[in-house]
């Protein structure tokens, strides 16, 4: 049986340096996170669906206001994710700001990178709207035309925020 670690969080999954330098030893919750972020997402669209289905307004309201409750947990555990994913490709570039097809393929680790400072931005503009960041020097939104170093600052508040969390979370 496979014991997580955070060389390894998932059988055949071995993280790289960058990774383990920013998440630690959280890279098992990683790890954990993505078949439950995948479940959740699932059962969630399947509730509301049914709700819709059955012409329960009632339902699809109380469906639609617990998703919004959630919604900076899901930004959180999203970004960490997907950080903790680009991280394992290295460092790179970002796609544009706004992205323009070109039709050529894009290199996964360039998309990965940008999907988690995208998601990052989401995090700091919840932050900012709401007040809910826990380690307070929430960085600017990013704005198209934004610079890479600019993405990596949403990367490194969403990380240092997950990070934040994990370590108040009871038991660890």
């Amino acid at each position: 049986m496979h014991r997580p670690s955070p060389d390894e969080p998932w059988p055949g999954w071995a993280t790289s340096r960058a990774a383990q330098a920013a998440y630690g030893t959280h890279l098992v919750r990683i790890g954990q996170l993505i078949p439950a972020l995948l479940y959740t997402h699932v059962m969630d669209r399947q509730d509301i669906a049914a709700a819709h289905t059955a012409a329960r307004q009632d339902l699809v309201d109380a469906q639609v206001r617990s998703v919004a409750l959630e919604c900076r947990d899901d930004l959180l555990e999203a970004v960490a994710v997907l950080d903790a994913l680009a991280l394992c490709h290295g460092h790179g570039s970002y796609l544009s700001r706004p992205y323009q097809e070109t039709g050529h393929p894009i290199p996964p680790d360039v998309e990965l990178r940008t999907d988690a400072s995208d998601i990052a931005d989401q995090l700091v503009r919840h932050d900012r709207h709401h007040g809910t960041s826990t380690t307070g020097d929430i960085p600017a939104a990013l704005q198209n035309g934004c610079t890479d170093s600019e993405r990596d600052t949403v990367r490194a508040y969403a990380r240092r925020e997950w990070i934040t969390a994990q370590e108040s979370r009871p038991g660890t």
